[in-house]
């Protein structure tokens, strides 16, 4: 059976994701790519920069239709489209330009039509659901949230723009993050803190640890899903905040009634140090520092995001366009492997 392809966006021109496509994709794909057609989505230019900083040769064969890349007769490889406009666009790596946001919101433009085209147009699906023939897995490298605004997408980020473009609310999906180790749902993902209280909802929680039940039970981890308090010491039975009390419980006890494997809300301060011996086969942090401070601190190089209740595989890199440090080949690949290798397990689990 021929191996699924798999979309990859190449994110900011200017940062650390056409560097990062260049130093793992440019010499002998590793084992789990093997038979694989790879699309890079994005600016030809900016791959061309790190190929002159580094002193390659092009290793992509660049396609003017998708379906090339994509279709039945396609050979396994690495194909480069770029989308229309961006031949004209300025790469000036490590700089945050609105040019470089422009190249990461075409890619992900386009990578949303591929994955949610018709099945008429024979590379897409019915409704969304991606078709047998049509891409059902996309890999996407980090943008500058600033600079995709300044280029005029409006949407807070990956997750918010994919859930859009698939049709449903920023409230149907979850942000869930992980490594071997530990992995971890965000029922909130970037607002300010102070907003935290009012967005977590009985609803939200459940739909969260819905979509985080099936996601371990498909990648076949085992324990219960373990459930953060919102407050210290998960409220110490409502004397430091109720929310524990009217809204994460109730929410735990409908997962419960529905057959899943949960438990809590438990103290976030002890809940992580039982996942990471290995307890809770993940956990569902309430808001973002809450959940991927422990995450980074075991998989700061490793860990993998992926957009769960979407209706195609999305995995990324867990970490941002480093302006800093693109160009000087000084970041780390491991994210992006291993965000590679997940999504190729969950888009042949599919079949």
């Amino acid at each position: 059976m021929r191996a699924e392809p798999l979309l990859i966006t190449l994110g900011d021109a200017n940062g650390l994701g056409p560097e990062l496509a260049c130093r793992l994709l440019s010499g002998p794909l590793p084992a789990y790519l093997a038979g694989r057609a790879l699309l890079l989505l994005g600016s030809e230019a900016s791959l061309l920069a790190h190929l002159s900083l580094a002193g390659g040769t092009p290793f992509w064969s660049r396609v003017d239709d998708p379906a090339r890349a994509l279709g039945p007769d396609a050979t396994p490889g690495v194909y480069l489209y770029e989308p229309p406009g961006l031949d004209g666009i300025r790469v000036q790596v490590g700089q945050a330009t609105p040019d470089g946001g422009r190249a990461a919101g075409a890619a992900l433009s386009t990578a949303c039509d591929l994955l949610l085209a018709p099945a008429s147009a024979g590379v897409g699906g019915i409704g969304g659901i991606p078709s047998p023939r049509g891409p059902r897995g996309l890999v996407t490298l980090p943008l500058h949230k600033a600079m995709l605004h300044a280029a005029g997408y409006d949407a807070p980020g990956h997750t918010e723009y994919l859930a859009r473009r698939a049709g449903l609310g920023d409230d149907e999906v979850c942000m869930h993050l992980g490594g071997d180790v530990l992995r971890v749902s965000l029922v909130t993902t970037h607002p300010p803190l102070r907003e935290v209280p009012g967005l977590v909802t009985r609803q939200r929680v459940l739909r969260c640890l819905s979509l985080t039940a099936a996601y371990v039970r498909a990648i076949g981890a085992t324990g219960p899903v373990a459930v953060c308090g919102l407050n210290p010491h998960a409220g110490e039975s409502g004397r430091i905040g109720r929310e524990e009390i009217d809204v994460i419980a109730p929410a735990v006890a409908d997962a419960v009634a529905e057959g899943l494997d949960v438990i809590g809300p438990l103290p976030a301060d002890t809940l992580f140090v039982k996942a990471a011996r290995g307890a809770y086969a993940a956990v569902l942090a309430m808001y973002h520092d809450q959940g991927l401070a422990p995450l980074k601190m075991l998989h700061f190089s490793d860990a993998v995001n992926v957009t769960l209740g979407l209706p195609f595989v999305r995995t990324s890199v867990d970490h941002g366009t480093g302006f800093d440090i693109a160009g000087t080949g000084a970041a780390d690949t491991g994210s992006f492997a291993a965000a590679l290798r997940l999504a190729c397990t969950l888009c042949d689990a599919k079949d």
